[in-house]
């Protein structure tokens, strides 16, 4: 087979002028590595050596950067009126009751100052009904002239109303209370009656409101006539409420009225810098039709802690006027008050409970100091159960 492929081979050179070469893919290629011997294997549990490293590239420039996602914020959504109304309205809260819109800065410069001793004794019969036991001896400051005085009280109590009654045996006089839901409403009786029937008395109340308002009508007999009347009193922005009062005295034919503007500033806690309108403070102005100008002011210093207060009456016609300060001081288990006017009479209180556990007996004591009058009152009080 052999010698038929040369003769193949010189014809086709013979006749066509071409000379048969052997295809390169049939060809074997010899390198220079192929003479040289393998590199032995590594022995047995040795560790590779590390890969060679590699020499950075000079000039060549850095990879281009990743594609970013897009950070701009969707526009909002147009403003909606009725939607900022509604939220402007639910940041305005409920003023409260108009008979105490000065009540809580009162409070600070009418201190309750007693001659004596007091004792008073609290028992709780079930979880709606209590009692009081009180007694006053060796005081000056009972009207009629008495030295000492006993009274009982009892109250009746539960989420929609309160009964609740005052006997002085002695004095032959019963006031009581009488409170009850109706509704979104609250009626209101009071009542005190004597053993000569002078100084008889009864007037009914109804308070209602709203989220952001309180009114009250009232009418009963009162001084020996009939009495009509009735108070509105508004939040118009978080911090502003004004109001006012009127009231009509059949006996001596009197309409007396009263205005009041409230001013509510959130109290700031000096260590944390945390606003919080718990315990805020206050500047209500009142003004009444017999020209009588009443400014009181309450401070909060630190919550829970220190309380300051002011008192200015004045009278634009009479140029008459009186200033009241007062201070109030909370200690874990004990609190102390303070007042001085302009004539400088000072009153100030001490209250502070025996035990730690609640229900707890209290002690309090009490003094006032009248230096125009050079008059000295001094007593103490002994609070079980309350």
């Amino acid at each position: 087979m052999g010698a038929s492929t040369s003769k193949e081979s010189q014809f086709v050179s013979e006749n066509y002028g071409m000379q048969t070469q052997t295809p390169s893919f049939m060809s074997v290629q010899r390198t220079e590595c192929d003479a040289l011997d393998p590199p032995p294997l590594p022995p047995p549990g040795a560790v590779p050596p590390p890969p060679p490293q590699q020499e950075p590239k000079k000039n060549v420039p850095p990879p281009p950067p990743a594609a970013e996602k897009s950070s701009e914020v969707p526009p909002p959504p147009p403003p909606d009126s009725i939607a900022e109304a509604a939220a402007s309205v639910g940041a305005i809260s409920n003023p409260g009751p108009y008979e105490q819109a000065s009540m809580d800065s009162k409070r600070l410069v009418m201190l309750d100052t007693h001659d004596g001793f007091r004792f008073d004794i609290n028992k709780q019969l079930s979880p709606y009904m209590a009692v009081v036991h009180s007694f006053h001896l060796g005081t000056s400051m009972i009207p009629d002239g008495r030295t000492r005085t006993y009274s009982f009280l009892t109250q009746v109590a539960d989420e929609t109303g309160l009964l609740m009654a005052r006997v002085d045996p002695e004095r032959g006089t019963v006031d009581g209370r009488i409170h009850k839901m109706i509704g979104p409403a609250m009626a209101k009786v009071q009542l005190g009656v004597s053993a000569e029937g002078q100084g008889d008395q009864l007037l009914a109340e109804l308070d209602f409101g709203g989220e952001t308002w309180t009114g009250n009508v009232k009418y009963g007999s009162m001084g020996g006539g009939i009495i009509y009347g009735m108070n509105y009193f508004q939040s118009i922005t978080p911090t502003i409420a004004i109001g006012g009062e009127g009231m009509y005295v059949d006996a001596n034919k009197n309409l007396l009225s009263n205005y009041s503007i409230k001013y509510t500033r959130a109290a700031m806690h000096a260590e944390e810098e945390k606003v919080s309108m718990d315990t805020p403070s206050t500047l209500v102005a009142n003004y009444n039709t017999q020209g009588a100008l009443t400014l009181n002011f309450k401070r909060v210093v630190t919550p829970n802690r220190v309380t300051l207060g002011a008192q200015l009456e004045c009278s634009p016609s009479s140029l008459e006027s009186q200033v009241l300060v007062g201070a109030e001081f909370k200690f874990t288990r004990s609190k102390m008050a303070i007042c001085v006017d302009g004539s400088g009479k000072i009153q100030s209180t001490l209250e502070s409970k025996l035990g730690a556990a609640p229900g707890s007996p209290s002690m309090d004591f009490s003094a006032e100091i009248d230096h125009a009058s050079d008059v000295m009152r001094f007593g103490y009080g002994l609070n079980i159960g309350g």
